[in-house]
């Protein structure tokens, strides 16, 4: 038996703690960071959790399944399921350019 068993604990699930505008953004943004693509994708599949799997679907216009599919690690959607998930979930993503250093 590990010793997460003897704690009882229950495992960790981000979606648990996206419940508001601030740290979804926080959290995607994190991820986006991240040099690893499944990262995003998790992260992306994790705030389509706490929004509701079901209805975040339905506003992209993507069946349950292919939205599973399209988040699933090692996945490479295309950019426009990519953008209307986004959409859906009320987040944009934004282009900077380089900072410049006086």
């Amino acid at each position: 038996m590990s010793q997460t068993d003897e704690l009882a604990l229950a495992p960790f699930d981000a979606s648990d703690y996206l419940d508001s505008d601030e740290t979804i953004a926080e959290y995607l943004r994190a991820a986006l960071e991240n040099p690893d693509p499944d990262a995003f994708l998790t992260a992306v599949r994790d705030v389509a959790k706490a929004r509701g799997i079901s209805r975040v679907a339905a506003e992209a216009g993507l069946g349950r399944e292919s939205l599973y599919k399209a988040l699933k690690p090692g996945a490479h959607p295309r950019f426009d399921t990519m953008r209307r998930l986004l959409g859906a979930l009320g987040v944009r993503l934004d282009i900077a350019g380089p900072h410049l250093h006086p």
